[in-house]
């Protein structure tokens, strides 16, 4: 465990060697794909609450509204002294907007980058100066381990964002089984938002804006991974292709070669043609019945729904069955 000044910060990550050998892995599968764990750098992370911003970025402001809305049956479900367990914290907004009126006891930050768990605490602690705050840097999106990290108090999880989408929805539920095993029967929840399927168009515009800060978050992995991983990736040799797949329900993102070129992964070498793609995130869209059923499989007991006048987007509290 290492700390800075004021809060307890645990680190979780895998070793850099296991980070390294993973992308390579990726980089040079018969289809190139990256992680989007990746995504978020210290400038990855910049970029992405600029697009939370963006009008086309319908996601965001929409669960913030229903979070706002929803906050008083929340507090009443849950009770007083709660523990808030926030995975994929990023700059830690919309807990801000919970922990007093929750009552929560605690908070804790999970998130794969440090810098935004370390930039975050020290804000929420003037809003929140009687809640305990810790942070845990790690990748949960491959192991779930906060062992070591909990109080005996209730335990909200608070998974915002429809950052399940990422996860296919095989992996969507194996990563519900893995929060619901750090739930006890009867005391601890979820709190989960969730996108809904919706018109293409829609779809498209809200992952390829016309400023493009869409395409400048998914090109600065290529930055990232390069400090990672021993790669040489010239971002100016790639583009931003974002679209809705109907077929799948998902969003999908990938970086297309503008040109035939040679990357070096490691001690080897990835050959690209014009057009090539390396596929870097899904964002799968889910109907209230289809997570509902997930949410059941996983051991879960759903409490209470909450949506927006359009049923734009889900929020689930689903209680440990």
């Amino acid at each position: 465990m290492t700390l800075n000044p004021t809060f307890p910060i645990f680190d979780r990550l895998p070793a850099s060697g296991d980070i390294r050998a993973a992308i390579h892995t990726d980089l040079l599968a018969p289809t190139a794909s990256i992680s989007p764990r990746y995504f978020y750098d210290a400038m990855g992370c910049v970029l992405y609450e600029a697009i939370t911003h963006l009008p086309e970025y319908y996601p965001t402001q929409t669960e913030i509204a229903i979070l706002r809305d929803a906050t008083p049956t929340i507090a009443s479900e849950l009770g007083i002294g709660a523990q808030l367990i926030d995975l994929g914290s990023g700059d830690s907004v919309k807990a801000a907007k919970l922990l007093l009126p929750l009552q929560c006891a605690a908070y804790v930050a999970v998130d794969i980058a440090r810098s935004a768990i370390t930039s975050a605490l020290p804000k929420l602690a003037k809003i929140a100066p009687h809640v305990a705050l810790s942070g845990v840097v790690t990748d949960f999106a491959s192991k779930l381990d906060l062992h070591g990290t909990l109080s005996e108090a209730p335990r909200l999880f608070f998974y915002p964002g429809s950052s399940i989408g990422n996860f296919d929805p095989t992996a969507a539920l194996e990563f519900l089984k893995r929060i619901r095993a750090h739930c006890r029967s009867g005391k601890d929840a979820l709190l989960i938002g969730v996108d809904s399927v919706k018109e293409t168009a829609r779809l498209n515009l809200a992952y390829d804006d016309p400023l493009g800060v869409t395409a400048a978050f998914n090109l600065n992995v290529l930055r990232h991974v390069n400090a990672l991983s021993n790669t040489n990736f010239d971002v100016a040799q790639w583009k931003h292709v974002g679209y809705f797949n109907s077929a799948a329900a998902r969003i999908e993102m990938h970086l297309e070669a503008r040109e035939a070129l040679t990357v070096q992964v490691g001690v080897a070498q990835r050959r690209f043609h014009a057009g090539e793609r390396i596929h870097t995130e899904n964002s799968y869209k889910y109907t209230r019945q289809s997570f509902e059923a997930q949410l059941h499989s996983a051991g879960f007991k759903v409490g209470h729904y909450f949506t927006d006048v359009a049923a734009d987007f889900h929020v689930f509290m689903a209680h440990a069955a």
